[in-house]
């Protein structure tokens, strides 16, 4: 068992890391709740997977239990799904003193805990998260949001969770490709943070031993985002470096209408068109790109994706890092060490040209 305490005052709480606390959620979650209900929230394949052990873990340790489920994927996060999550609480009788757990991937954990950020004005909630990425990243933090047509994540909230409960036995039913779309947010903690982080995962020989080895690298990743969120919450300054290849993987996700790429996907496009590019401009050591296109692709992850740079920048236009006529990019000097710049929006094709 491993455990990082995030710490922000009054809304501090811990991350819990070890395989099988998935059976011991509703004894921990009691030791942090008085609520006398909990709503579920999951999507249709991770309740068909985990959401009757969660139940019964829950009722175990006391909470009424209603199970919300909503379609599996990135197109569920929106507007229309989040209105029937609101119904659904209702329905169940939630109060302001009840609880939500979001149990799931990134898509749920934004939904769910924006959910829980806005009912009732604000109830607690706790994360679950079962894929590598959630686990790693979305999860951590207290970023909740929903999508809108015109970009990704457009709608949210800064609202830290009770817990956050990390089973990393649940990777194991995880699909290859979605186990290497969360590794892709490891590899950019690499690239910001953690040279050594990133060695580890390159010299990773296949995905047996990358699961055996996951729980380190899921500790890692938490423990460098604790420590970012501690310094800049709302993400003013310091916390923005988590958004390296998220600029252009955003419009990438965009372009392909949430489809062709995964996030992670998308995250891993992003830093490599964007190195390629510091590199040619000199902010970025040589060979930093190629590093990283090496490992991206170990995993079978893209290192580009078929649009137009006419098409990525009108995506990025609506990207939350922009500012007036400006944007702040997340930019390597080397692995292990990041930047932010601030952009005049007229620069910016220079960071997004292929050549």
């Amino acid at each position: 068992m491993s455990i990082i305490n995030v710490n922000l005052g009054a809304k501090s709480y811990q991350i819990e890391i070890a395989a099988g606390l998935l059976e011991q959620a509703g004894e921990k979650i009691r030791s942090v709740s008085k609520a006398q209900r909990a709503a579920i929230i999951s999507d249709s394949n991770v309740d068909a997977l985990y959401g009757e052990r969660l139940q019964k873990s829950l009722e175990g340790g006391g909470f009424a239990v209603t199970r919300i489920v909503f379609p599996a994927g990135e197109k569920s996060k929106c507007l229309a799904e989040l209105a029937k999550i609101y119904d659904s609480l209702a329905a169940a009788g939630i109060t302001r003193s009840d609880l939500v757990v979001a149990l799931g991937g990134g898509v749920t954990g934004d939904l769910g805990g924006f959910a829980a950020a806005t009912f009732l004005r604000g109830i607690d909630y706790v994360q679950v998260p079962t894929s590598l990425l959630a686990q790693i990243d979305s999860s951590v933090g207290g970023k909740v949001a929903v999508d809108l047509p015109a970009g990704k994540n457009l709608v949210g909230n800064f609202y830290q969770p009770k817990l956050v409960l990390i089973d990393t036995e649940l990777l194991r039913t995880l699909p290859v490709r979605f186990l290497h779309d969360g590794l892709a947010e490891a590899i950019k903690y690499g690239c910001i943070r953690d040279k050594a982080l990133f060695e580890k995962i390159a010299a990773v020989r296949d995905d047996e031993e990358l699961l055996a080895n996951i729980g380190g690298i899921v500790e890692r990743c938490c423990a460098i985002k604790a420590e970012i969120v501690e310094h800049d919450e709302f993400d003013t300054g310091e916390r923005m470096v988590l958004n390296f290849g998220h600029t252009i993987g955003h419009a990438v996700e965009k372009c392909c209408g949430y489809t062709t790429y995964t996030h992670g996907e998308g995250v891993g496009i992003g830093m490599a068109l964007l190195t390629r590019q510091t590199e040619k401009l000199g902010l970025t050591a040589p060979g930093t790109a190629d590093a990283i296109c090496k490992v991206l692709q170990k995993y079978n992850l893209s290192v580009d994706a078929p649009y137009a740079e006419a098409d990525l920048l009108a995506g990025i236009g609506m990207d939350k890092k922009k500012s007036g006529s400006s944007i702040t990019l997340i930019i390597l000097k080397e692995i292990g060490s990041s930047f932010l710049q601030k952009t005049d929006w007229q620069a910016l094709p220079d960071y997004v040209k292929r050549s």
